[in-house]
């Protein structure tokens, strides 16, 4: 997978979580102070070994490391301005 694409993918999961965050702030506090949330993707298995494969790094430099799965939705490009 092309770093773009990557990096694109991971722009996307992480604007779900946002989303789910503003409705449910509650999810913020799993995830320790100092520590790294991974997000793994649901239906993108390609995706989901590479960030596997950063959760396996992150576990084994001693980070707490925090996963969770979800399904990234195509980003809507924002219309302000």
């Amino acid at each position: 997978m092309k770093r773009e694409s990557l990096v694109k993918k991971n722009l996307d999961l992480l604007d779900e979580f946002l989303k789910h965050a503003f409705d449910h702030p509650d999810v913020l506090e799993v995830v320790p102070q100092d520590g790294t949330l991974v997000l793994l993707p649901a239906g993108d298995p390609v995706l989901e070994r590479q960030n596997r494969k950063t959760l396996r790094q992150l576990r084994a430099s001693g980070g707490e490391v925090v996963t969770m799965r979800l399904k990234a939705t195509k980003r809507k490009v924002s219309k302000v301005g």
